[in-house]
């Protein structure tokens, strides 16, 4: 189990960065219980999370600069495997954007710019697709010190890399 203290930048799987602003303790039931104060930085939430349960909900700190890298690498070289029923793949992407793992988001984000390529995206897989960039920018951004603008231009770029050869069999 991962313990925190205040000041952490940590991980809320599919809500983004936050940071530990308090850990409080509280007796419940003649149990004690360290509660972290998590402030996120996408709409300023204060959302209270029970120790205990850091590690099942997924929360994580970011990950280092080794990861980003291995991150760049993966977005740049490989193909997808997308499942072609849509009621299957949202739900597997759902679960993958739960984790809260960045390589699960990154998956996501990668079969759905792959499937964007070849037909519109529903309403739901493109705002699961927006909201997988922005999870990934923002933690990487924070890690790497570097403007969204700038992350999300290479993670774009990337995927425009790896897929580049489907693009042009597409066109032709």
């Amino acid at each position: 189990m991962i313990s925190f203290k205040i000041g952490d930048k940590i991980i809320y799987p599919n809500q983004g960065l936050g940071i530990i602003e308090d850990i409080q303790e509280k007796n419940l039931f003649g149990e004690e219980f360290k509660i972290y104060h998590v402030r996120l930085f996408s709409n300023d939430t204060l959302i209270l999370i029970p120790s205990i349960n850091a590690d099942e909900m997924g929360i994580r700190k970011p990950v280092d600069e080794n990861s980003i890298e291995k991150f760049f690498g993966f977005m740049r070289n490989g193909g997808v495997d997308v499942s072609l029923n849509w009621k299957g793949r949202f739900k597997e992407h759902t679960e993958l954007m739960k984790s809260g793992d960045m390589l699960d988001v990154a998956m996501v984000l990668k079969s759905l710019y792959y499937l964007n390529l070849t037909k519109p995206l529903s309403f739901r897989e493109k705002k699961m697709m927006e909201k997988a960039l922005e999870l990934i920018v923002s933690e990487i951004s924070e890690v790497a010190s570097i403007s969204n603008q700038a992350i999300e231009k290479k993670v774009m770029d990337s995927l425009s890399c790896c897929f580049d050869q489907h693009k042009q069999h597409l066109d032709s």
